[in-house]
């Protein structure tokens, strides 16, 4: 048995390994995608007062602070008695307007920085040029507006909760300060330093209609790579359109069939199990009425807009209804297709955000709602990754006696690995010697999921790049390093 190791997994949030696993005949007879550190959140935020939760959760990643300060909020709103509906009307917008800014920048970074370079340069261009300077210097504009977008979402992000990464917005049962005029206005006039609102709109539609260019000329290898069919997961609202603050759990098979029938976020622990693998730090989530084996589902932009409806914004529908006549209205399976999801939904988050900063509601006081205290609190949201659940349970002091996250990464945990052994199925199939561009094809296959593996684990050190090729007899025969 011969084993390919690649370590770390580049341009990613996170520590990761992939090993592959040959025959005698060089073969692959197994591959596996590592998440090589190790996550104790659910355990060490037990004995915690409840009301801290969604500011110690944040420190799970310096990417999507945001995402879990909210999803961590949703569900302690219900412990001091208020469900979504509950908030005022200022509360809930605020915090939307938060969530849509930490989509918008989190995509922009995403694409710009860490898919760009593979997607501009092509997978087998030398390493040393695939990163985001490479792009600066290939394409000096698109890097340009790629920086100010993701800007722009920190600087929304910054106005509202106080700090671009790790701030604080949301308290029990609302939002603890309102958003001021001089800051609105800002997001819609623009400044010398920060295009406005408008602007962000336009270069959305424009990186939209790049990928779409780009789809047209090389399909042949984006619509084939890493191709395997799936389930896919998401919310919904009750008229079925993409939902990324809160709504109802939708899940597809391959073919289009629903798997999960728009389920109340509280029911959520009713139809899902998760399973465990010695050789990763993460589990396997999968509905439990199709077993470990059929019932997992790929989460995140793609699998959102093959479980949504519609979207209803009226730039990005009209991109979605574009992009859902690729496969004739079924379920899109095609991993690389999930950069274009993600551009839809970078258009789709401008034109929302650009809904509530025209909305004088946003400008209100009445920013905190009470209820009756409850011992069980569950939220939900759409991280840019995927679907994001944060559950916890309390004392009747308060104190925290159970957490359970179920992380976007985690959801894709096994589309990753499925991922992995295709492409190393076909690499190895065509080649015997180990190549950088050759292993970062399995890397490419990986980046499209954007994971935060951080957010699923953690780990202290450094891991530097130490892949090594044994033959039949365990001898090494190549070995290359990369620091």
């Amino acid at each position: 048995m011969k084993k390919v190791v690649i370590e770390p997994v580049t341009r990613v949030e996170g520590h990761g390994k992939v090993t592959i696993h040959l025959n005698d005949e060089g073969q692959v007879d197994d591959a596996f995608f590592h998440i090589v550190e190790f996550r104790g959140f659910d355990r060490f935020i037990q004995g915690h007062p409840y009301w801290e939760a969604d500011t110690l959760v944040q420190r799970l990643c310096g990417i999507c602070p945001v995402s879990h300060h909210l999803a961590a909020s949703k569900a302690i709103d219900q412990l001091v008695g208020i469900d979504p509906g509950d908030l005022s009307p200022t509360a809930e917008k605020l915090r939307r307007l938060l969530h849509y800014a930490q989509m918008f920048q989190s995509h922009a970074l995403h694409f710009f920085y860490l898919a760009a370079p593979d997607l501009l340069f092509g997978l087998d261009a030398p390493a040393e040029q695939r990163n985001v300077v490479g792009v600066a210097t290939a394409d000096r504009e698109t890097a340009r507006k790629g920086i100010l977008m993701r800007i722009f979402g920190q600087e929304v992000i910054q106005a509202i909760a106080g700090r671009k990464i790790h701030g604080v917005a949301a308290v029990p049962g609302g939002v603890h300060k309102t958003f001021h005029p001089h800051e609105r206005d800002r997001f819609l006039k623009g400044s010398d330093d920060l295009p406005n609102i408008d602007t962000m709109i336009e270069w959305s539609k424009e990186m939209v209609d790049y990928i779409k260019d780009y789809h047209e000329k090389n399909h042949d290898w984006l619509d084939s790579f890493a191709y395997y069919p799936s389930g896919h997961m998401g919310l919904v609202t009750d008229e079925g359109a993409l939902e990324l603050y809160d709504g109802k759990l939708r899940a597809v098979d391959a073919e289009g069939k629903i798997t999960l029938p728009d389920i109340e976020n509280d029911r959520y622990a009713d139809y899902f199990r998760e399973g465990v693998e010695k050789w990763i730090y993460m589990k396997f989530p999968y509905i439990k009425s199709l077993g470990r084996d059929k019932g997992w589902n790929r989460v995140g932009p793609l699998a959102r807009l093959n479980v949504a409806d519609k979207i209803t914004t009226p730039l990005a529908q009209k991109e979605f209804e574009v992009f859902k006549m690729l496969t004739e209205g079924k379920p899109n399976n095609a991993t690389m297709h999930s950069h274009w999801a993600r551009l839809i939904e970078v258009l789709h988050c401008a034109e929302l955000m650009k809904e509530l900063l025209d909305d004088e509601t946003i400008l209100g006081n009445d920013l905190i709602r009470k209820g009756t205290p409850r011992n069980e609190g569950i939220g939900i949201i759409e991280a840019p990754r995927g679907t994001l659940t944060h559950h916890y349970q309390v004392d009747d002091n308060g104190k925290i006696e159970k957490c359970n996250l179920i992380v976007s990464t985690t959801h894709n945990n096994e589309p990753m690995n499925r991922a992995v052994r295709w492409v190393a199925n076909k690499i190895f199939e065509e080649n015997q010697t180990i190549t950088e561009p050759m292993l970062n094809q399995i890397e490419v296959a990986i980046r499209a999921y954007d994971p935060c593996l951080s957010c699923a684990t953690h780990a202290m050190g450094q891991m530097p790049l130490h892949v090594e090729l044994y033959d039949s007899s365990n001898q090494l025969i190549d070995e290359r390093f990369k620091h």
